[in-house]
């Protein structure tokens, strides 16, 4: 399947599909309804498989970060990342109880669940049709991208709560997103100076234990995050922001080590995803999941990034590529995994709308980003270095 995958993103690469998109296609032809065969129904392994290759692809994309390119932008970013998931996860959570009928806090469950964007599928889109997006508007959907994640686990988790436990109150809620960042962040910051220094001072025999060893680092502080109440996945994506904008010998090796670790993660997670999938169970969510679908890209996405960007002096055609390239990927489908593990009885419909979403962005938007970005004058023509 790996060889298969592979194999697959030459067809990426040559047609402008998303690679991750024929990743789950592999998967799901391998899976108990496919002619693999393979019967997988273990939402708890997909679960750990996911959340493992997320430490990976975020580390990989805060330590690929220029610092100094995304600073200027950094309110724009986190305006973005924050208030920009919840307008989202609000407006498409109304259009699912309409559209569906399903309470509202169910809507707003499968709001947030997709309300997080994908900026490696987006750049590696660009990559491959000879897009290099221009230095500001590629700064903005990095770190908008690589910093929404953790809002899209609280709240998902957060409703999870509310919905098992209705007595929970806002305030509770809103402590434990305070809590979540605050020490998210905290700890990241700390451990990303602790492991540059650790780097800089230690001697180790052989240069590949370098990687090793910060793999290991950072599956200690995502747990110990977690352990403290805090977010394990917005800590390692700082540690990468911290390390990536740090000067050290092996820096090259370890970059280099992470990359194609990344890659490897997103195989073998749109893998295990792809096997998760039961195709017959998609066919009655059908049309709502278009409709669900067209309401995010074209509707919930454009306003939340048109209300999150009045304050700032975003050019309109900027403002259009960011509404457009809310690619829907890999944490999505992983986050939809969590009402089945805590067994809301809504779970297994959640996660087929969900998977269904992420398949339509794939699809519509993935394919078109690198026109898209060349319609609207963003492609950097003089630029010789990938993003």
């Amino acid at each position: 399947l790996l060889l298969l995958s592979v194999t697959a993103s030459k067809i990426s690469d040559r047609f402008g599909i998303p690679s991750l998109l024929l990743f789950l296609i592999i998967g799901i032809l391998a899976g108990s309804e496919g002619i693999g065969g393979i019967y997988f129904d273990d939402p708890e392994i997909a679960q750990t498989v996911g959340v493992f290759a997320l430490i990976i692809i975020l580390f990989s994309g805060g330590v690929n970060t220029d610092w100094q390119t995304v600073r200027p932008l950094i309110k724009e970013a986190m305006t973005l990342s924050t208030i920009g998931v919840l307008f989202t996860a609000i407006s498409l959570g109304i259009a699912a109880k309409l559209l569906i009928g399903v309470s509202f806090i169910e809507g707003f469950l499968i709001g947030a669940i997709t309300s997080s964007t994908d900026a490696a599928a987006v750049f590696a889109l660009l990559k491959s049709s000879g897009v290099k997006l221009k230095e500001r508007v590629a700064a903005l959907l990095e770190l908008e991208s690589g910093s929404n994640d953790p809002m899209a686990f609280f709240l998902t988790i957060g409703l999870i709560q509310f919905i098992l436990e209705p007595q929970i109150s806002f305030g509770h809620l809103l402590i434990f997103f305070i809590q979540q960042m605050a020490i998210g962040i905290a700890i990241g910051l700390l451990a990303g100076q602790i492991i540059s220094y650790i780097i800089k001072k230690i001697k180790l025999g052989y240069e590949g234990l370098y990687s090793v060893f910060v793999l290991g680092f950072l599956l200690l502080i995502f747990g110990l995050t977690n352990i403290l109440k805090g977010s394990g996945f917005l800590a390692v994506y700082i540690i990468g922001l911290v390390m990536g904008n740090q000067k050290f010998s092996v820096k090259s090796t370890i970059l280099h080590f992470f990359d194609g670790l990344a890659w490897l993660m997103q195989v073998i997670m749109f893998l295990t995803l792809g096997l998760f999938v039961f195709p017959s169970q998609l066919i009655p969510i059908a049309i709502p999941g278009i409709i669900l679908s067209l309401l995010l890209i074209l509707v919930a996405r454009p306003i939340s990034v048109w209300l999150c960007t009045l304050p700032y002096s975003l050019a309109t055609n900027e403002k259009i590529f960011a509404a457009w390239v809310g690619l829907r990927g890999a944490v999505p489908i992983i986050l939809a995994i969590y009402p089945k593990i805590h067994g809301l009885a809504q779970g297994n419909m959640i996660f087929n709308l969900i998977f269904f979403n992420v398949i339509i962005s794939m699809l519509l938007q993935g394919t078109s980003i690198p026109w898209v970005a060349r319609w609207l004058h963003l492609d950097d023509k003089n630029q010789t270095t990938d993003l």
